[in-house]
């Protein structure tokens, strides 16, 4: 039976409401048509900046605490004065859901760059206003295809780069080397990229982490060369506590070859099954008993973590 194009775990159902969203843009809420910033934006001229997706579930953000870790960690680490407190930015992604009556079915992108420049040159030191703070929301749903069929994965030339290069911990706006690779890989006829390590190892894809199953056991990579991700990290963490075997490790592309599942996490999708890598059928029979059983786990953690956010 043939399978329906997926084009990745990005792709989302449209949907007309997103037309007459409000934006929150350097303090205030702006009509779609009207959120705009500086051509002199640091973000617009060099990717300078840092940013965070969050999905929505009964009026709140999932793991709203671990993504503000992760934004104000990179702030700091490339020497951004975000200029509002981890409280004030709470208010600030709560305000604007309340703008838009939005509770359910939600994907926020929260956007912080350098601000704006006398001049558009690189040297921190020619920014001439505070940091620009963009926080979009959208009516987003993942599109069913995604988890129902899972995605085709195709092994790039692009690597993840070594942190002196631009450290992968980073969740920066500077993305080319990911957008190369997602380019290589959907003219390849596949859905996303998967990429190695500079040793040759897998690491990571484009936009989401890797994880395989091999005989009962849950194996991705070190993480020394990808992002932290909250979902992994989620993903990680309610394997072992439902006594998983569970490891972070270097393996190679005759690992993901044998193995027996495989899946990706992000934000957006949450866990989206790979059916196939570099022309390889993942597994047999399209069983995938592991994955589903851990994006259960994964639901019930989301869940519990907006319940504690409405008790806050």
């Amino acid at each position: 039976m043939t399978q329906p194009p997926v084009h990745g775990t990005h792709e989302y159902v449209d949907d007309d409401r997103n037309r007459d969203v409000v934006i929150y843009v350097r303090g205030e809420l702006k009509r779609r048509n009207e959120a705009v910033v500086s051509v002199f934006d640091a973000g617009f001229v060099l990717g300078d900046g840092i940013w965070e997706g969050l999905r929505v579930h009964h009026g709140h953000p999932a793991f709203l605490d671990e993504h503000l870790d992760r934004l104000y960690e990179g702030a700091k680490a490339i020497a951004v004065d975000i200029g509002l407190s981890r409280d004030e930015m709470r208010s600030a992604i709560y305000q604007t859901l309340e703008a838009n009556q939005m509770t359910e079915g939600v994907h926020v992108r929260l956007m912080v760059t350098r601000g704006v420049k006398a001049t558009p040159y690189q040297d921190p030191r020619v920014t001439v206003g505070p940091a620009t703070i963009v926080i979009i929301p959208e009516y987003k749903e993942p599109k069913p295809a995604v988890t129902e069929h899972g995605i085709r994965l195709f092994t790039v030339h692009v690597r993840r780069p070594y942190p002196d290069v631009l450290d992968p911990k980073l969740n920066v706006h500077s993305k080319l080397n990911d957008i190369t690779a997602c380019i290589q890989a959907y003219t390849a006829g596949a859905d996303e990229a998967l990429m190695l390590d500079p040793h040759g190892f897998v690491a990571t894809c484009n936009s989401t982490h890797f994880f395989i199953v091999r005989r009962g056991e849950l194996w991705t990579s070190s993480g020394a060369f990808c992002l932290g991700g909250i979902t992994r990290g989620k993903v990680l963490e309610v394997a072992r506590e439902a006594g998983i075997a569970t490891y972070e490790k270097q393996f190679s592309l005759t690992d993901v070859y044998g193995a027996d599942e495989a899946f990706v996490t992000g934000t957006f999708a949450g866990l989206a099954p790979v059916r196939e890598v570099d022309g390889r059928p993942i597994g047999a029979g399209g069983e995938k008993p592991i994955t589903d059983r851990l994006r259960a786990l994964y639901l019930d953690a989301v869940a519990a973590d907006v319940a504690a956010a409405g008790t806050r």
